[in-house]
């Protein structure tokens, strides 16, 4: 089936309520059903024109202001509001922090653009229709998680908290743990995994590579079974799959890490267990949150006896 586009050409005299308004903010707030990048995409293809001329995002708006845009009115954003149950685990003004299910998608995509974190959040933080003077809060993800993986999620709810955020998480300065239920014995009750991490293009997976960019892991062995151990994890650098890359590099793949050797479970087990973070707007405060080990770790666990205290 062909989807067919409808662009119309739309006229919208700006209103006092956003005098000095950022024409990308003005958009934003008048379109709060349509994504950011669309929008910005518009202004840089030269299709919205504010007093009949082409500007830029960053143009401060005046009352009066005739906005024109081209716009496709059969598009929908990739950030439909939804209703869903949130497992929310800390919330100020600035940020919400959260336990996110296990094969839960955090963001949209081309082929998932419903039932995502962000679709449910979306709902959660906008409960009245959006104005220009009380515009929809659209989060902000300085860090994310695998669909397959469970676990402590920080979203920013406003464009400082976001900012200052994923400054944190670059600069390394938020400290992260995780659990993860191992297959087979690590030889060392703790250390490192220093391996270098890139993509077999031919395999289209993520891997140990010579050629492949720093990555360090930290493990500490919390417990012993029979044929499995329970780990706490610590990502030093931020590489995709980082984690399960490096468990299967050392020979001890999490289990239900299929292509990585860990068999076929009801999960994958791992789980974003606490997260230590600079509060965004807080100077010298720290927002620690811990989400508790899912129960599927402990139907695991019981089902294998303990070789160790």
């Amino acid at each position: 089936m062909q989807t067919i586009q409808v662009e119309t050409r739309q006229i919208i005299v700006v209103p006092e309520a956003a005098r000095k308004m950022r024409l990308e903010d003005f958009l934003l707030a008048h379109f709060s059903h349509l994504s950011k990048m669309y929008l910005r995409d518009l202004v840089n293809r030269e299709l919205c024109e504010v007093n009949g001329r082409w500007e830029n995002i960053g143009r401060r708006l005046l009352p009066n202001d005739l906005v024109e845009i081209v716009i496709d009115t059969t598009r929908e954003t990739a950030m439909l509001p939804e209703k869903m149950p949130l497992d929310i685990i800390f919330e100020d003004e600035h940020l919400i922090a959260l336990n996110k299910p296990v094969g839960m998608l955090v963001h949209p995509s081309h082929r998932e653009n419903r039932g995502t974190l962000l679709n449910g959040l979306a709902d959660y933080l906008n409960p009245h229709k959006p104005t220009l003077t009380t515009p929809a809060i659209r989060p902000g993800l300085p860090h994310r998680l695998d669909k397959d993986t469970s676990g402590i999620l920080v979203v920013a709810k406003t464009k400082l908290a976001h900012r200052n955020l994923t400054r944190a998480f670059m600069r390394k300065q938020a400290d992260k743990r995780y659990l993860a239920v191992v297959s087979g014995h690590p030889t060392a009750e703790s250390g490192e995994i220093d391996a270098p991490i890139g993509r077999d293009a031919e395999a289209k997976l993520w891997k140990v590579m010579p050629d492949g960019k720093p990555a360090l892991s930290r493990y500490k062995v919390l417990k012993r079974f029979d044929s499995c151990s329970l780990v706490e994890l610590e990502p030093v650098t931020g590489r995709t799959n980082q984690l399960r890359v490096h468990l299967e590099h050392i020979g001890h793949p999490v289990i239900g890490d299929v292509v990585r050797g860990g068999g076929e479970r009801d999960r994958l087990y791992l789980h974003a267990h606490k997260l230590s973070v600079p509060h965004p707007a807080e100077h010298g405060r720290r927002v620690e949150v811990e989400a508790p080990m899912p129960t599927e770790f402990s139907f695991l666990i019981d089902r294998h006896r303990a070789t160790s205290p």
